[in-house]
């Protein structure tokens, strides 16, 4: 129900701007981009992204949110460098992204503020507004860390450590990510409909890219969602800023280093690959859309080199 809502709401912003006289959505679109208006703008690239995005109504919260404060940040950036965004400059792109890098953003989120201020020129250009796209040719400095050097996974002590020190609903939660592999969006909208606890199976309706998959539940996972049977609508629920929040304070109390809730989820996969489980099941565990985003997994399971290393 909260879903369907969120979707109604959705096409509803988008409709208001999708529907206008095609002068009068140039002339907003104009007005605001002179103006640097945030709200204006992001309305515009919202409803671009619902009316002729890839995923269309389906386009996640957190896409939603993510591109929003990617718009926001570009907007911020151009409003303190003086950019005519209907005129920008060849080199306004590329230097946006330098900024980006010296500031010390890392490589994902220079990624994700180029996907958001790209979107926002699509719905600039939709609108009529501009012919301008001043990331055509705008990319970002290739990540030289090597992908199974970052955003290491939860050790096998340090998810028992969290679950021993979290109650209920937070040890479902961690269950969710650490066993089932959910990403935290998937988990918090998790619900009660999308659960066969006979079947030991749950179904992601909505994942990335608005794919839906089964997923296998482990014997305490189901254990967990059992203790908190008996309730509608969402599993977990709430939102994912307070969620990390709470992850915080579990981890402190834990002795944990907080590495964030998708770390559980790479723990699922090397545990997967470390009891040998094809990169293929993990793939389909996980839903990767591309098993190459799997052999990651197989990098930090691999304890040999380290060990017999430490035999010379």
């Amino acid at each position: 129900m909260i879903l369907e809502f969120y979707r109604g709401d959705l096409i509803a912003r988008a409709s208001r701007l999708a529907m206008l006289n095609p002068e009068e959505l140039r002339r907003r679109a104009a007005e605001a981009a002179r103006d640097k208006d945030p709200d204006m703008l992001w309305a515009l690239t919202e409803a671009h992204l619902t009316t002729h995005g890839a995923t269309g109504a389906r386009v996640s919260p957190h896409t939603l949110r993510v591109y929003g404060q990617a718009v926001r940040t570009f907007l911020a950036y151009a409003t303190d460098n003086a950019v005519d965004l209907l005129k920008p400059s060849a080199n306004v792109g590329a230097l946006y992204l330098r900024h980006l890098e010296a500031d010390g953003k890392r490589a994902s989120t220079v990624r994700v503020k180029l996907a958001g201020a790209r979107a926002l020129y699509r719905a600039l250009r939709w609108s009529g507004a501009t012919t301008a796209d001043a990331f055509a040719d705008a990319r970002a400095a290739r990540d030289l860390t090597a992908a199974w050097d970052k955003r290491q996974p939860y050790t096998e002590d340090e998810a028992a450590r969290l679950l021993d020190h979290a109650d209920a609903r937070m040890q479902a939660l961690l269950l969710l990510c650490g066993h089932a592999g959910l990403r935290i969006g998937e988990a918090l909208t998790l619900d009660w409909a999308d659960v066969d606890l006979s079947a030991r199976v749950l179904t992601v309706q909505h994942g990335k890219g608005g794919k839906t998959r089964r997923v296998n539940l482990s014997r305490s996972l189901g254990a967990a969602l059992e203790a908190l049977t008996g309730q509608e609508g969402s599993v977990i629920g709430g939102g994912a800023d307070a969620a990390r929040e709470r992850l915080g304070w579990l981890c402190k109390r834990a002795g944990v280093s907080n590495k964030g809730f998708h770390a559980l989820r790479h723990y699922a996969g090397t545990r997967l690959v470390r009891e040998g489980h094809s990169l293929d099941a993990t793939a389909r565990h996980l839903g990767h859309a591309s098993i190459e985003t799997t052999r990651i997994y197989a990098k930090w399971a691999d304890d040999g080199l380290r060990e017999a290393l430490g035999d010379w």
